[in-house]
């Protein structure tokens, strides 16, 4: 089986001629179905911007990112949007819509399914909400929420399509500890008994335990990629 997500030789950066800087220079990585992969290191390092590449959310510029079957080196902006169809994004703001119920936020991930209609689509999102805990919430909107609630409620807009891949960008900065345990327990325990692979962001030290590998970045580098104890000390 084909590897989620191969990187090669990916360097990237920002800005043109004397102000060109580079954010990631010759990175190397890959994911493998069902693993989870956590993306650490400083402020600067290079990670969300290899995160948002891997998402197909702006465009290459030298070297090989393979994501789920398709090459993005020369994609066009067309193939990206499909590309970007298949992932499950948790960020850190959650994003959802105010003015939607939980239940809503979550089928709107589903609108671009054509053959499924909008009565299948909020029971779909209703049986992920109960999954995540929160089976008694549904009919209320993003205010009447708490933190970690509404992170559950972005968690499982995410894995509601059944995407072959999660990306998400530091999910816990926001909660407290409780929470943001919660939260990155619910969403490995999720994707796992899916074989979901998971590709995550974070500075938080406290949800390392979550990843079978930890991939730390420096100046836009790979500089150690194996367990937490082996990459971290």
């Amino acid at each position: 089986m084909e590897n989620p997500v191969e990187i090669r030789d990916v360097t990237y950066a920002y800005g043109e001629g004397a102000l060109r800087r580079e954010v990631l220079r010759d990175v190397e990585l890959r994911v493998a179905p069902g693993e989870i992969v956590i993306l650490t290191g400083p402020s600067g390092s290079g990670k969300t911007t290899l995160l948002t590449l891997v998402g197909a959310l702006r465009g290459l510029q030298q070297g090989s990112c393979r994501v789920l079957g398709h090459e993005l080196a020369g994609a066009r902006e067309a193939e990206r949007v499909a590309l970007r169809r298949r992932i499950g994004f948790i960020f850190q703001n959650h994003n959802l819509l105010g003015f939607l119920t939980a239940r809503q936020n979550v089928a709107m991930a589903l609108e671009m399914d054509g053959g499924t209609g909008e009565a299948q689509r909020l029971e779909r999102a209703g049986a992920l909400l109960g999954a995540v805990g929160l089976a008694e919430h549904t009919e209320k909107r993003p205010g009447q929420l708490s933190g970690g609630q509404r992170q559950r409620v972005a968690v499982a807009r995410a894995l509601v399509a059944r995407p072959g891949l999660i990306l998400a960008d530091e999910p816990t900065a926001a909660l407290d500890k409780a929470s943001g345990q919660e939260v990155v327990h619910l969403l490995r325990d999720l994707a796992r008994s899916r074989g979901t692979a998971i590709l995550l962001v974070t500075h938080d030290p406290r949800i390392l335990d979550v990843a079978d590998r930890i991939v730390a970045m420096e100046d836009g580098r790979v500089v150690g990629d194996g367990s937490a104890q082996a990459v971290l000390g």
